[in-house]
Order: C-alpha cells, then structure tokens, then sequence
C-alpha cells in the first residue's frame, strides 16, 4: 500500500471511530432513567431511539413495529388416533424454513373453528432436538379435548433451518413464534380469535416476550418458565444450559461476545435493556395469562414465577399462578393431570 493510500485510511478510520462515538451518544435523556425493580417495573415503557442499533432485533420496540405473516406448508402424516391426525409441516419464518408437528382434532369443525395452540418447546440440546419426541403427552391430551396444536421446532433445532439462538438473548425464537401464529390465523379450521401460547422452561421467556409483542394473542400457558424481569436471572440463574450458546455453535458464540461487548450484563442503567424485558410493557396488553409451577422445581425457580405474578397484579392483565408440592420441572405425576386439565379449560373457555 502507498504512503498516500495509507493516510487516507487512518482518516477513514478515524472519522469512522468519531461516528460511532457520537452514535452511542446520540439516546434522548428520558431512556436513560434507571427502572424501578421488579413490580414497580410495570407500565415503564422505553421509547426506542429512531436510530436503527445493533442488535436491535432483541429489543419489544422493534418486534411490536414490525408484521408477522406466515403459511403452513405440505402435510405428511404422521399418526393417526380415534381422535386426532398428526402431521409433519414447515413454514416460513423470516426466510428460514421450521420444522413443525401439526395435530388436528377429528370429528365436525365448529363453526368458528378449532381454539388453537402455538407449543413452544423448553432448552432441548439443538443437536439432540426431534420433531416427534417429547412433549407428546401434551398434546394428546389437549388434542383429544378439541385443541389444534401447532408444536414449532425453535430455529436451529431437528431440521429447522437457522442457528439455534437462545431465548434470553436474541429475539429470534420470539420471531418463530410469531410467524407461527400467523400462519395458523391462516387455516379455515382455526378460530383466528381463540389462538394461544403454550411455553416450557426457557420458553416462558419467549411466550411473555411474544405477548408483550402482538399484545392482542388471546391466551398464553408457561409451565415452569424464566426470565422475565432479567433482574430475576440474576438472582435466581437456572440450572441448564438455556442461557449459553453451545461450544459447537461458533456463529452464535461470537454473535454473543459482539454482544456482551458492547452492552454488557443487564442492568437497569443502559438504554438498551430497558427495552428488552417483557415486563416493561405490560401497559397495553389483553391477553390471559396461566402460570404453573412446582415448588420442588430443582431447574428453575419457582420465585420467577411468583415475582412475575407480583407483577402482574399491578396490571389490567387476567392471570392465575398454580403452585404445585411436587412435579418437578417437568410438572410429572399428579400434578402434570392437574395442570393440564386447567390448561386445556382455560384455552377452550
């Protein structure tokens, strides 16, 4: 390189650095006042800057300003009851092809159409993901009451196209849902009123995200979720890996430490993570919500759910907490009867 070439592009760095400097500077006053903790949360919403950031994706601003439109694709079927048809299905997710498993109660479609799930699976190791394992006792019991069940495969995972993200720091997984959502408004055998969430474990993170999001989706069920305040996982952390890119997943991986770099931990302080728990806009959302925990949770904390119920009994929101002595994280045994007889009666109410 030339002696002249070299010193335009210290010049070109340098007033590149000085833009950069001047962008991180450039958030109004008013989104930098620290949030008050955990219930006191409720109705702060953060005003996102005009100006377009990195990672700006991960942020309720960004996935409330944009639309989801989706489509199921061709049906293989899977297995079939005296009660229901499984099938193997995909959609588009913002350019990505999930995986998913369709379950389609038998018998007259009412008139308004079947009340509808989205299922969202808990941490499973991306690599060790399948379709058509767990979670089946699930959705048997609430496609034998009358309930289609749409049960995604998150990006990355089984043979869903993408990099499998991670809930609580990305805003991808809430994307997946969202174009799920979307694709099953689309189906003539759906009440497009009556369509809801279901989450496990990391998924309760996504489920609320979700709802903070679209605010209108009409009911939402988290069985054992985290991270919701992000105050909350600072305490309380959790027992797997949900929170951790694989080794083995490097784009992730220097994806996150991009992140942490220029961010950091959660706190209060930063103008950026204001904007991402869920339970900063609570303020204008109408859905009900169901949560359900068992005390002798040993992954995660049966406080996140009671802290997030704290909260919303600051709002508008219809909500109920169920607390079970025993189930574990999986909510097993008696306790997975009891829940789910209360799951499958509140989205068919």
């Amino acid at each position: 390189m030339s002696k002249k070439s070299l010193i335009i592009l210290k010049f070109f760095i340098f007033f590149t650095l000085l833009g950069m400097v001047a962008f991180t500077h450039s958030f109004p006053e008013t989104a930098l006042a620290p949030l008050k903790k955990v219930a006191e949360t409720v109705a702060q919403k953060v005003e996102p800057s005009p100006t377009p950031f990195p990672f700006q994706e991960m942020t309720i601003p960004y996935l409330r300003s944009r639309s989801f439109t989706s489509s199921l694709g061709k049906l293989q079927q899977y297995q079939s009851t005296g009660t229901y048809t499984s099938y193997i299905t995909k959609y588009d997710s913002d350019g990505l092809t999930i995986n998913a498993l369709l379950t389609i109660p038998k018998g007259e479609v009412p008139p308004n159409g079947f009340p509808a799930v989205v299922f969202i699976h808990g941490y499973i190791p991306p690599e060790s993901y399948r379709t058509t394992e767990r979670y089946d006792s699930h959705i048997d019991y609430l496609a034998r009451s009358g309930i289609v069940v749409l049960k995604i495969d998150l990006r990355g995972h089984g043979d869903s196209e993408g990099v499998a993200s991670g809930a609580y720091y990305s805003g991808n997984y809430v994307i997946d849902t969202l174009n799920a959502y979307a694709a099953l408004e689309t189906q003539e055998y759906v009440d497009s009123t009556n369509i809801g969430l279901w989450g496990h474990s990391m998924a309760g993170n996504v489920v609320l995200r979700a709802v903070a999001a679209k605010k209108n989706i009409a009911k939402a069920v988290i069985w054992a979720g985290a991270v919701y305040t992000y105050d909350d996982f600072a305490e309380y952390r959790i027992s797997d890996a949900s929170y951790s890119p694989p080794e083995t997943n490097s784009v992730r991986s220097r994806e996150r430490e991009q992140f942490r770099d220029m961010y950091g931990s959660y706190t209060t302080d930063s103008w950026f993570w204001q904007q991402v728990p869920a339970t900063n806009y609570l303020d204008e959302v109408t859905t009900a919500i169901q949560v359900h925990h068992a005390v002798n949770d040993d992954v995660v904390s049966i406080e996140y759910s009671r802290g997030l119920a704290e909260i919303l009994k600051k709002t508008t929101i219809p909500f109920e907490l169920y607390e079970y002595q025993s189930g574990g994280h999986n909510i097993t045994g008696t306790a997975f009867t009891q829940a789910m007889q209360r799951t499958t009666d509140f989205f068919i109410e």
